[in-house]
């Protein structure tokens, strides 16, 4: 194992910028998964770590070797990629040990590896089939076994599961969180898949526009997130966000919204912030609850997804804006119908509607 490290990283195509200032490491043993929307960044910061595409500008080390300028096969790392990339004319043996091979390494070696990776990955009984016989998710177990029996120092994985159908996609990811316990392998991971990255890495680095937005753990980034790009990327259902103010009302400091007031949590009263400051409150549509008494917090429903235990209610505020709240059980009387709800002021999050920087403390 290596720890990874990328040093003021910048990649340009042309004039364009399409990672900026990146500086990120990596600890030997880790899983860290770059998350973000097509077009971030994310998978172009993986192929300059593979030496696939060309650093503009900074560094890239693997332990403690510079391998910014390394040739790939020089860089003790091993990919596995969307489209699986395997060989169509060998066999799954042959392809898990074409690496091996090329290297002159010796015929035992080679088999007791090959063999180790596919006991590994339960793919001993396919190792004398084509790649076209077999399923998407046979095929991804070989790319996977063909980057293990490389024993390399750092793994990386770029939307290894985006071919592959939902119900696979989790067995996949199940199977790869067991590989790493196992292994214990550096691995950066690559993907645009929230549930991906919450499940599986140990921490995610969040990137929007070619720049990392933050770096946590998947709880850190969850339910702290630092400013609100993050805070409207991260969670399903998205976070309900509102423009507010503070006023005084009775004693007591609020959050104004446009449509009701939440009492401000008592971190936010003690900023002394002037009353006129422009915030964004952000509130969980999980941490939106129901009451049976009138509330200043009132959405007419418009649409109700019963999803088994809990329903997605979808509507809107006097003012019109949408707003989302997750409710327990079924909730399809609700329809069409004028429903209350609570926001307790410790699930509110507090941003500068100035910079987007959240003001909660961590």
């Amino acid at each position: 194992m290596a720890n990874l490290e990328l040093r003021n990283l910048v990649k340009r195509f042309g004039d364009v910028t399409v990672v900026s200032e990146l500086n990120l490491s990596v600890q030997a043993g880790e899983f860290v998964v770059l998350l973000g929307e097509s077009g971030c960044g994310k998978s172009t910061t993986l192929r300059m770590v593979a030496g696939l595409e060309e650093v503009t500008q900074g560094q890239i080390f693997i332990g403690d070797k510079d391998v910014t300028q390394a040739h790939p096969m020089a860089r003790d790392i091993a990919m596995v990629f969307q489209n699986y990339a395997l060989y169509p004319h060998m066999d799954v043996a042959q392809n898990l040990s074409f690496a091996l091979r090329l290297a002159g390494r010796p015929v035992s070696e080679i088999e007791a590896k090959v063999a180790s990776a596919a006991k590994i990955l339960n793919i001993e009984h396919l190792l004398k089939r084509k790649p076209k016989e077999l399923s998407g998710g046979q095929r991804q177990r070989v790319a996977i076994g063909r980057a293990i029996v490389r024993e390399p120092q750092v793994f990386l994985f770029d939307e290894p599961l985006s071919n592959l159908d939902a119900k696979l996609r989790g067995h996949m990811r199940a199977e790869l969180a067991i590989l790493h316990q196992r292994l214990a392998k550096t691995t950066l991971y690559v993907t645009h898949d929230q549930v991906e990255a919450m499940t599986l890495a140990s921490r995610i680095v969040i990137f929007d526009k070619g720049r990392i937005q933050q770096v946590g753990t998947p709880s850190e980034v969850f339910n702290h997130p630092a400013n609100l790009f993050v805070a409207g990327f991260i969670g399903t259902p998205t976070m309900n966000l509102f423009e507010a103010k503070l006023q005084s009302q009775k004693d007591q400091l609020m959050l104004q919204m446009q449509d009701f007031s939440v009492q401000a949590p008592a971190w936010l009263a003690s900023m002394a912030l002037p009353a006129d400051t422009a915030l964004i409150v952000g509130i969980r549509p999980q941490m939106l609850k129901p009451t049976a008494l009138p509330s200043t917090l009132r959405m007419h429903v418009e649409v109700v997804e019963y999803l088994g235990t809990e329903s997605q209610v979808v509507g809107r505020l006097p003012s019109g804006q949408r707003i989302c709240a997750v409710l327990e059980g079924n909730a399809k009387a609700m329809l069409h119908q004028s429903l209350h709800l609570l926001a307790e002021p410790s699930g509110l999050h507090v941003f500068n509607a100035v910079n987007g920087l959240s003001l909660n403390p961590h």
